[in-house]
């Protein structure tokens, strides 16, 4: 069974006004994403820094909805060393702190991928070679599945 990480963007973006078509499309994914999950056919993973940014969020809605999700997830997973080191590499080359967390949550959670609708971070990671998860939009994930 394959692993996704969601990064709270990708969690959030159903919420998100369908002002523009992309917006409405990856909502679509993403919540086509958590239908794969809910009939186990794929495993979406929970992490101190999803959790740190859900309890952050100042909009009551968008704060439920993101617990709705995480609390389901089988599997949380914990900041340490190891996760650490790797969120420092990644800040020296070029990854915002809490993106680059993220990142090495979801390699220590052993994600086949790590999905995000930020443009910027899709770009910059997928320029790491030696990083251990596939970056890619809701978009490109839910064509995987098809």
């Amino acid at each position: 069974m394959k692993r996704v990480y969601l990064d709270m963007c990708a969690i959030q973006r159903p919420l998100d006004t369908p002002n523009q078509i992309r917006i409405m499309l990856e909502a679509e994914a993403v919540l086509g994403l958590l239908t794969l999950w809910e009939s186990d056919q794929i495993e979406i993973v929970s992490s101190d820094a999803l959790k740190y940014e859900t309890d952050q969020n100042p909009l009551p809605m968008r704060r439920e909805h993101a617990e709705a999700i995480l609390s389901k997830a089988r599997k949380h997973f914990k900041i340490d060393d190891v996760v650490v080191q790797r969120t420092r590499h990644f800040m020296s080359i070029g990854i915002h702190d809490l993106d680059a967390l993220h990142l090495a949550l979801a390699e220590k959670a052993q994600a086949d991928y790590f999905c995000t609708c930020d443009d910027r971070l899709l770009r910059r990671a997928q320029k790491i070679e030696e990083l251990r998860v596939e970056v890619i939009s809701p978009i490109n994930l839910i064509r995987r599945f098809e």
